[in-house]
């Protein structure tokens, strides 16, 4: 039996819909099946979308309804998306009231590697593609299981279970796209630290496991940055700053770009090409240590004879 990699796919700011990992799942499901070339390859990944914005949504539509309220305000869909983004983004921060969106939106990570778990094993390689406020979200996530558990709220405590997969040992593939995690250094002293992508423990579970941070970014996207440059720890932690060009026609060249990196031919390869060598490594490993036994049982039952 092989072993399946689990992969959570996290959204940016803004309230998509339901459905907002549809597409990227499908591409890399595709892409993934065609490199392996093995019979039903895409069942190798198991997918789970985290919908985290749904704790804001309700509060964020009539914070945007008593806004407009009598007044003729320009650019209404700028104005909107704006609001969408800065609105996640502050009341995502943590608070040292109790009930904080910060412990909720971290929940919601927790329950869903928890969903990964107990259909991909305790001990599945995780990969996390995170977009814009998404990869901060995950970024913080696994910074505090690193780092700095006495961090983690209440509920987030409740959702985390000991298995290797739950407890950010199994972490393998970090893909950010547009990330404004540049930005977000800003709250630190030296611009801060980043998680390590992929964790200290991979090397007890799959000792041969080659694991990446790739950071996608657009050029044209006012909300993405390189990350590398950020310190020296990034510059170690980052494997690379790709740039790519998200977008069609009507978006490549401006910044709605940061709105098209889940179709983007120049994030999706790589991802997959990430997840097929992963693939390729961890059950590799399998079929070695397979071997090893069953060589040692014929020696055994030779040496009896």
């Amino acid at each position: 039996m092989t072993q399946k990699i689990a992969i959570a796919v996290i959204h940016g700011a803004g309230t998509p819909k339901k459905d907002f990992a549809d597409e990227i799942i499908s591409h890399i499901s595709n892409g993934f099946a065609k490199k392996l070339s093995i019979n039903n390859a895409e069942q190798e990944l198991v997918f789970e979308p985290i919908f985290w914005s749904s704790v804001f949504e309700s509060e964020q539509t009539e914070l945007w309804k008593r806004l407009q309220e009598n007044r003729n305000l320009n650019y209404s869909r700028l104005r909107r998306f704006v609001i969408e983004f800065l609105a996640d983004a502050i009341a995502y921060q943590p608070t040292t009231l109790g009930n904080q969106n910060y412990d909720k939106v971290h929940s919601l990570v927790a329950a869903s590697i928890n969903k990964l778990r107990e259909k991909a094993g305790a001990n599945a390689p995780l990969c996390i593609i995170s977009h814009s406020l998404g990869s901060i979200i995950a970024s913080n996530y696994f910074y505090d299981l690193q780092f700095k558990r006495e961090n983690m709220g209440i509920e987030t405590v409740k959702c985390t279970s000991n298995s290797p997969i739950e407890q950010c040992e199994t972490l393998t593939l970090f893909y950010t796209m547009g990330s404004p995690m540049a930005l977000w250094s800003l709250r630190y002293i030296d611009f801060g630290s980043p998680i390590t992508v992929p964790s200290p423990m991979i090397s007890r579970f799959y000792p041969t496991i080659q694991g990446e941070w790739l950071n996608f970014y657009d050029k044209d996207d006012v909300l993405a940055f390189p990350l590398k440059g950020v310190n020296e720890a990034y510059q170690q932690a980052i494997t690379e700053d790709v740039a790519v060009n998200a977008g069609g026609v009507l978006t490549s060249w401006n910044p709605l770009s940061h709105l098209y990196y889940d179709r983007d031919t120049e994030v999706i390869t790589p991802i997959v090409d990430g997840l097929v060598r992963t693939w390729k490594a961890i059950n590799m490993d399998k079929s070695i240590q397979y071997k090893k036994i069953e060589n040692q049982v014929m020696i055994t039952s030779n040496n009896e004879q």
